[in-house]
């Protein structure tokens, strides 16, 4: 069978989405992952897919697995340590890949690989979810109303009806974004800034207020990469978590299980980061719990030489048929979203880019509203 589409890391919560969204769309999808269970309901119920076991660091494997499948896009949702990897395995195997974002030092490295990419006539395109995704899209949009811009803080905040822990998203990188340090932009220098010393109380549309901190994020380097040109000064990204879900991962880290030091455990070496991390895949989402998330960009600049504050936002609900997904929905769908663009032709670019400098936000806008995700523009609705 000649696919669409092909999901990495399919077997996870973004992939489960990334999947199920392109199968409702109609595409047919090749999942690649480590756990067939996890996938069995997608399997079960839709014709045009099927399953195949892979792993992350074999290039070769993933190339000749890619090359057989017969798709043009790939959607990359495993863990952004193996990023650079799969796209090497893309560019061997002459397909475009997305995906979920990567570090810092990973995304120069992809970026470093355009001339290879406009050589195969394809593209890659890094940090396709939420923030880094949804955010970079908004951007993009408000700046094309600014001549000069000074400052940019960016970030998410979201909350749930039922107060009970529920995994946000990836366990390891929301530990990674409490303990390591964050870079942000003053005065046009990168300064890092330790997450937990740095926390403020801020208001968001759907939420109301809310603790936030600033964490380590690859917007730091993508916006200031594209927009340094325009006067960019400060650059700032934030992460709010509700008191329930804050307290709860912070026991994890006290308590050492967001450690990757491994331990002794009867003769047997363990990481206990990677443990919580299989634990969690068994946490089951309270009958009747939702949530709401709120993805917003705050930019200040100058038009016609007045200065000018534009506040964009982006508040997403759980949907009916998605309730295991909560608001998550608002990474997977967009990576669904950015790969169907490619596929259509509405993204032509060849080369290595965020979502910044290639998605064109009205129809990505009008496609976020299709799943009711909202987005407005100093709070007038826009989409």
């Amino acid at each position: 069978m000649v696919f669409d589409f092909v999901v990495l890391g399919a077997t996870g919560m973004q992939g489960k989405i990334v999947s199920k969204d392109l199968l409702k769309n109609g595409y047919s999808v090749l999942m690649c992952g480590r756990d067939k269970s996890r996938v069995e309901h997608l399997l079960n119920a839709f014709d045009k897919c099927s399953f195949e076991y892979f792993e992350a660091e074999k290039i070769e494997d993933i190339s000749k697995k890619l090359k057989k499948s017969g798709a043009n896009v790939v959607v990359n949702c495993v863990e952004g340590d193996w990023d650079l990897n799969i796209l090497k395995a893309c560019i061997d195997a002459n397909v475009s890949c997305i995906d979920l974002g990567s570090e810092i030092p990973m995304t120069k490295q992809q970026f470093a690989l355009d001339g290879a990419l406009k050589k195969k006539d394809i593209i890659s395109i890094t940090g396709c979810g939420s923030v880094p995704g949804i955010g970079n899209v908004m951007l993009r949009y408000a700046t094309e109303k600014l001549d000069k811009i000074d400052t940019i803080e960016v970030g998410f905040s979201w909350d749930s009806n039922i107060k009970k822990f529920v995994v946000p998203f990836s366990i390891e990188s929301i530990i990674e974004e409490f303990t390591d340090p964050a870079p942000i932009i003053k005065n046009k220098h990168f300064v890092k800034k330790t997450p937990l010393s740095s926390i403020i109380e801020d208001y968001h549309r759907g939420i109301g207020k809310q603790k936030e901190m600033f964490v380590r994020h690859p917007e730091t380097y993508t916006f200031n990469y594209y927009y340094k040109k325009k006067g960019l000064k400060n650059l700032r990204f934030y992460a709010g978590f509700p008191e329930h879900s804050f307290r709860t991962i912070m026991s994890f880290i006290e308590s050492g299980f967001g450690s990757y030091e491994p331990v002794n455990y009867n003769g047997t070496k363990i990481i206990p980061a990677e443990v919580l991390t299989q634990v969690l895949k068994k946490l089951k989402t309270p009958k009747g719990y939702k949530e709401t998330e709120n993805l917003w960009v705050k930019i200040w600049g100058k038009k016609d030489r007045k200065s000018k504050k534009i506040l964009m936002e982006c508040i997403v609900p759980t949907l009916k048929g998605w309730e295991d997904a909560g608001c998550n929905i608002d990474t997977g769908m967009p990576a669904s979203i950015m790969a169907q663009m490619i596929k259509k032709g509405i993204i032509e670019n060849k080369g290595s880019f965020a979502p910044e400098a290639v998605v064109p936000p009205m129809p990505f806008f009008k496609e976020l509203a299709k799943r009711h995700m909202k987005v407005f523009e100093n709070g007038k609705l826009i989409n």
